[in-house]
């Protein structure tokens, strides 16, 4: 697709749903000795999602994996919809999209691996980190040029934000921890 095409399809979004490893974190799982575990998220993506949920846009995650520390970066970002242990995500695109009543057209996704694929091929705006799998690469019509956990959940909300001519400098984010 070309950035015309993407441009277009940005546009018409109006949920934004992602994937927590590989995409919010740089995939890496970090447990202590006691089986805790850990993720770093990046807050200049924690920003963009922010910024999002300023403009009205409903943001989400499906995640294959069910984690507290997924669960407490949810509520801190305050996404609308969080959708944890999900390890086939499929259902929990259609349950957003009927539950907001919402086109395929409307919704961008961005995953990094394999398991991703069967909602980046039903989504209008598929999108992925630099570092995704080639398989995913191949098929999303927006790559960021920064790796998961490191600004492209970032740079897709900005990409988004331009396309629909929303002012990211007046978005204010004040009280909020990204």
């Amino acid at each position: 697709m070309s950035k015309e095409s993407s441009i277009n399809a940005a546009k018409k979004i109006k949920m934004l749903i992602f994937d927590v490893d590989g995409v919010m974190t740089d995939g890496s799982i970090t447990y202590d000795e006691n089986g805790c575990e850990y993720k770093t998220f990046n807050a200049k993506d924690g920003h963009g999602i922010v910024r999002m949920n300023k403009a009205g846009f409903i943001t989400a995650i499906i995640t294959a994996r069910n984690n507290g520390t997924v669960q407490h970066r949810a509520k801190n970002l305050n996404f609308t919809e969080l959708y944890q242990g999900y390890k086939y995500k499929l259902p929990a695109l259609v349950e957003l999209m009927k539950k907001y009543n919402l086109k395929p057209e409307n919704v961008s996704y961005m995953g990094d691996d394999l398991p991703d694929i069967c909602i980046l091929e039903k989504v209008g705006l598929s999108c992925c980190p630099k570092d995704a799998v080639k398989e995913v690469q191949e098929i999303c019509n927006f790559k960021s040029s920064y790796n998961g956990g490191h600004g492209a959940v970032r740079e897709l909300c900005d990409f988004i934000l331009d396309a629909q001519g929303i002012e990211k400098d007046y978005i204010v984010c004040e009280g909020v921890d990204r």
